[in-house]
Formats: C-alpha cells, sequence, structure tokens
C-alpha cells in the first residue's frame, strides 16, 4: 500500500498528465479520447508507471511510439507543474477498459433489442 504522500503524488502527477496530453501536438498521440487511469509511481520517485485508455484508437503502435517520443516533453512539464525532489521516467501502458466496456454495452443492447424483437412475435 502506497504511503499518502505517494499517492497524493499519483493524483497529482495524474491530474498535469490529463491536462497535458490534450497538448501534445504529435498526430500519433492525438487518434482519440485519452484517459488517464491511473498512476503508480515508485517510493523513490525515479518510475511512474502511467495506464492509458484511449477510445477510438485506430493504430495502437504508432500511438505507442508517438507517447513514448512525446514522453521527455511531458516529464517536462510534470517536473515544472510541481516541485519533487525528482521527476519520474514514465512508463505508459495503455488500458483498453474504454472500449472493452463499449463493446459489452453494445452486445447487452443488442441482445434487448432482439429479446424485444423475438416476444413481440410470440404475442
Amino acid at each position: 500500500m502506497a504511503s499518502n504522500k505517494i499517492q497524493r503524488i499519483n493524483e497529482d502527477i495524474q491530474r498535469v498528465l490529463a491536462d497535458r496530453l490534450r497538448s501534445v501536438k504529435d498526430p500519433r498521440v492525438q487518434q482519440g479520447m485519452i484517459s488517464v487511469v491511473s498512476v503508480d509511481t515508485s517510493g523513490d520517485l525515479r518510475w511512474c508507471k502511467v495506464c492509458l485508455s484511449v477510445y477510438g484508437l485506430s493504430d495502437e503502435k504508432e500511438f505507442r511510439k508517438g507517447i513514448r517520443s512525446a514522453s521527455g516533453w511531458l516529464r517536462r512539464e510534470v517536473g515544472n507543474a510541481l516541485s519533487l525532489r525528482y521527476t519520474p521516467e514514465f512508463v505508459f501502458i495503455l488500458d483498453d477498459s474504454i472500449a472493452h466496456g463499449a463493446h459489452i454495452s453494445r452486445m447487452l443492447a443488442e441482445l434487448e433489442e432482439k429479446e424485444d424483437g423475438d416476444g413481440a412475435s410470440d404475442s
């Protein structure tokens, strides 16, 4: 379990990254709606694991290259916004939970439509 200080730092980094990701000019990164799902910083503030969820992602490989290329700029922006002893290196992980949830919702809606259509023909 992370300490309260690390939890606050995680929340601050998540807030700053969510804001700065909208400003990245690389078209490989601006493929869809990007959400910062979670941030997990190591105790020595050297590494930070960032889980990103992108809805409407067209090319995952290009997105990974773009976000890796923008990581230095993002690190500098986080360092300027927060006064930390060390600004951590970011490790980006893609999380497809938004797309997965949307897919499940579509499947459930199709099932409900199918049941409504079958129920009307039985009467």
